[in-house]
């Protein structure tokens, strides 16, 4: 591996933050003793959809002087120099902002996709701040023995006071966001689809769109596409819906790519503002690699997966194009089957923050939705996917792979037959604040997802 493979290695070599998870749930349970309302919506939260209040907390408001803020700095917490007010976010994990305020009661603020929607479902007539449109806004819920509960949406926007909005800005937001909903996926060859999607983004950006928005804008639209193709994304999202919270408890993303656009993609990416994060080698036990990209002011994450040679674990595949190669790893054949993520396909997976096992026993025994072996058991990390959506595969498609020898005549009669494995919703859970991933158990269910293990229906 190079010098530059090593030092991206270790610089996201993420350790778990057992301190500043229990300050964290410390504060969240603590609030949920003093506050009606949040302990019952904690509750319906474990009931209703197999998530925990604290996974779906974007940040908590301190007052100066309260026993938790002596802990904050000892336990990884960094005051950042955004506002006049204290405010401190953890480098090292998965944690909401704690911000400091003199005279401030306690506030714990949760996280939705929608506002409006929350205040629907729940009946809360307060009044919202921000408008329709706005990048930032809040709704505070309930004030009970000094504890506020409060939920809050975010469109690209890290901060902590609802900006200003244009009434120009709110319709560019509009025409952008339906452009990457209706955006076309079927074209002649992938580049013509790459560049068709590439002009759409960069009229976001040359209207005005900071890349954090467009970024929003269009993962919203990932995921909307994602669930159209998905049962069991579609029963998970009916269920967060009926407590008002949508999908703001995403993780990851994961796009599977061929290798002649891996690059492109990962190009499209770092226009939408995301960065480099850890890469992962499985090598020649799996034929795969991915590039974990984040974007810092949306929490965007997307983790995208490649067929790979050995000798290429020395390069910086995101980057340098990939040469062609003979085979398809499980990846690659994927992509040949079903299109691109970033095309024809749409997402592989998305991964959200759930209560493992509450979840698994909700889905399995009252929306007859298997869940697959865990392929990450750890105290600190738990993931799992649902069983696979199959998909119809397109005549075409196979008989491309059928005359370049890369599937049997065997394969080919039952990818026609019964279809093949597309997506997936995925369950993990994340604790003491573990922002990584396992990369023996990703190599897992990469082998384990091969279409070519689940011929029959």
């Amino acid at each position: 591996m190079s010098n530059a493979g090593i030092d991206q290695l270790l610089r996201f070599s993420w350790e778990t933050q057992p301190e500043a998870w229990h300050l964290v749930c410390d504060i969240t349970e603590e609030a949920c003793r003093q506050n009606a309302f949040a302990r019952q919506l904690a509750g319906r939260m474990s009931r209703e959809s197999g998530t925990r209040l604290v996974d779906w907390t974007d940040h908590v408001v301190l007052p100066a002087g309260s026993r938790q803020t002596g802990r904050l700095e000892t336990v990884g917490y960094v005051k950042q120099p955004e506002r006049p007010e204290a405010i401190y976010r953890h480098p090292g994990g998965v944690f909401p902002a704690i911000l400091v305020e003199a005279g401030a009661g306690t506030e714990i603020v949760l996280k939705v996709d929608s506002v409006a929607d929350f205040a629907a479902v729940h009946r809360i007539s307060s009044p919202i701040e921000g408008e329709p449109l706005n990048l930032y806004r809040k709704l505070r819920v309930s004030t009970d023995n000094g504890v506020t509960l409060s939920v809050a949406e975010r469109h690209g926007h890290r901060g902590f006071s609802v900006p200003t909005l244009a009434p120009a800005d709110a319709v560019r937001r509009l025409h952008h966001g339906e452009a990457f909903r209706s955006r076309p996926r079927e074209f002649i060859t992938d580049a013509q689809g790459f560049s068709n999607t590439e002009t759409l983004i960069d009229a976001a950006l040359a209207d005005g769109l900071s890349p954090a928005v467009a970024c929003d804008l269009f993962f919203a639209a990932e995921r909307e596409f994602w669930m159209r193709r998905n049962r069991a994304a579609q029963v998970q999202y009916a269920r967060q819906q009926r407590i008002g919270m949508g999908w703001a408890n995403h993780d990851h993303h994961t796009y599977r790519c061929s290798r002649d656009n891996f690059v492109r993609l990962i190009a499209i990416w770092e226009k939408l503002g995301l960065h480099a994060r850890e890469r992962f080698y499985a090598g020649a036990e799996a034929g795969w690699g991915a590039q974990v990209m984040e974007q810092p002011d949306t929490g965007i994450i997307t983790f995208n997966d490649v067929d790979l040679s050995p000798d290429e674990l020395v390069s910086d595949f995101a980057h340098e194009p990939l040469a062609p190669r003979a085979g398809l790893g499980t990846v690659g054949l994927w992509c040949a089957l079903h299109g691109d993520s970033f095309l024809q396909a749409g997402m592989h997976h998305l991964e959200c923050q759930f209560d493992f096992d509450a979840l698994r026993e909700q889905l399995e025994s009252e929306h007859a939705v298997r869940v697959m072996k865990p392929f990450t058991d750890f105290p600190h990390l738990r993931q799992a996917f649902t069983e696979g959506e199959r998909w119809q595969v397109a005549p075409a498609r196979i008989d491309r792979l059928l005359k370049a020898g890369l599937i049997s005549a065997e394969q080919a009669e039952q990818f026609q037959a019964n279809g093949a494995i597309g997506s997936h919703l995925e369950n993990l859970e994340r604790n003491d604040g573990f922002k990584g991933f396992n990369q023996t158990g990703v190599s897992e269910i990469i082998t384990a997802t091969d279409p070519r293990l689940h011929l029959t229906a």
